[in-house]
């Protein structure tokens, strides 16, 4: 199906292409690591890195540290992780890619070498850590007798129950060897340890970025205990177990593990939701910022924000609606699809092809749900055309949505986000340009 052939229509498409793209590159590490690096030590440097900037920030390490201060080989030690399709070359620093959102035997054998590493770190050695989106599947170590399998099967529950991702944090870091703070524990005789990260949760919370591996653990055994009860989230006897056991508790705020241990945050949401604002600005448009830190059904805040640009349309404004956050998906059909490309189709079900008002929705990551392939769309593009395109193409936009097939319905009509890998996270990117 071909996109719409109005030159308005394919002028505002393109913008909300480039404001997203202006987002992106706001929160890539190449524009936001190099300024918080350390200057070398003396003694070893332990890079150890993990989700879907994992290899980005793994390699502007590689080249600030060897390059830049021709620091030599055998003083760099370094272990990354990323999502499969999201690995970069970085000289010097072990690059392993692994499954997201659900985990898999790479990151098992990777997290469980990147464990290793930090425990021997000696009181000359410092530890560094490049945290980032996705880090909490790319991390994985299950805790007791816990397999790889049974993880995997709570995972997928927690994702489908529509859980937001602080609950689904709390569940994995108390099944977890190095999540919640544990891998503090493990290089607690290091010099010191600076973590940076890149934020891509809802308030910007270390404790739940990446399930907060070198941070105090807020969260307890009987909050993950009550989410599992309350979202009915299927657990084996070891995973009961591992949430019985009062031993099992996460390290909290005190423990000596975290007296010598840094935390940065060098990109957050609104880094780039402010960046998409200063590009639609500049194209002669006023940003309306709803929010970076959205949360809740995607086709409820769809629909809440169709009818805030009517409102804006009705006023006579040119306006740009902009929102971040991490919308969540209660699956209730057999479709596929994510947050973004639900809210999407929610928003043009809202609209009703309302003349004027067109609107773009995507991970910042480049993948948006799905499959779990590096090749997974981000999100979709909405205009006035949207309905009727599909209709043509003999879809009913509202059976799609019930099912949540989202993905299908944008791939018939051609208006899927696919930027590819970005290797970057600062979640959802929402525009919505009103003429």
């Amino acid at each position: 199906m071909t996109a719409p052939t109005d030159p308005a229509v394919q002028q505002a498409r393109t913008l909300l292409d480039r404001f997203l793209a202006a987002g992106i590159a706001a929160a890539h590490p190449e524009k936001c690591l190099r300024e918080h690096l350390p200057q070398p030590a003396p003694g070893r440097l332990i890079i150890l890195g993990a989700g879907k900037a994992g290899g980005s920030m793994a390699a502007v390490a590689s080249r600030f540290y060897r390059e830049e201060h021709g620091v030599p080989e055998e003083r760099i030690l370094g272990l990354a992780v990323a999502r499969h399709g999201y690995g970069q070359e970085a000289p010097g620093i072990r690059m392993v890619e692994a499954g997201h959102p659900v985990p898999d035997e790479a990151g098992i054998a990777a997290t469980k070498e990147a464990l290793r590493i930090a425990s021997e770190a000696g009181p000359e050695d410092e530890v560094l850590v490049l945290l980032s989106g996705g880090g909490s599947a790319n991390w994985i170590a299950p805790a007791g007798d816990l397999t790889l399998t049974e993880k995997q099967a709570i995972t997928r529950a927690l994702l489908r129950s529509g859980a937001p991702i602080g609950e689904i944090n709390t569940v994995r870091k108390h099944l977890s060897r190095i999540k919640g703070g544990r891998l503090a524990l493990a290089a607690r005789n290091a010099r010191s340890i600076l973590t940076l990260a890149i934020s891509d949760v809802p308030f910007d919370d270390p404790a739940v970025i990446a399930s907060g591996p070198t941070v105090p653990d807020p969260s307890t055994l009987e909050q993950a205990r009550a989410i599992c009860e309350r979202r009915n989230i299927p657990l084996p006897e070891a995973a009961v177990r591992l949430l019985n056991d009062p031993n099992n508790e996460t390290p909290k705020a005190g423990d000596p593990a975290f007296a010598r241990a840094e935390y940065r945050i060098i990109a957050r949401p609104i880094d780039a939701l402010e960046a998409a604002s200063a590009a639609a600005r500049e194209a002669g448009y006023e940003p309306v910022m709803l929010g970076s830190d959205l949360e809740g059904e995607a086709r409820e805040v769809a629909a809440e924000h169709a009818d805030l640009a009517r409102k804006a349309k009705s006023e006579g404004r040119k306006v740009a609606l902009i929102s971040g956050g991490e919308l969540t998906v209660t699956i209730r059909g057999e479709g596929h699809g994510g947050p973004n490309q639900e809210y999407a189709l929610a928003l043009a079900i809202a609209l009703d092809g309302a003349p004027g008002i067109r609107g773009i929705a995507a991970d910042t990551d480049g993948t948006d749900g799905g499959r779990g392939e590096a090749t997974d769309p981000a999100g979709g593009l909405v205009d006035e055309t949207t309905l009727a395109r599909a209709r043509a193409a003999g879809l009913d936009p509202a059976a799609m949505l019930a099912d949540n097939d989202s993905t299908r319905f944008f791939e018939t009509i051609g208006d899927l986000v696919r930027p590819g890998p970005t290797r970057t996270n600062v979640n959802d990117c929402r525009i919505i340009l009103v003429d």
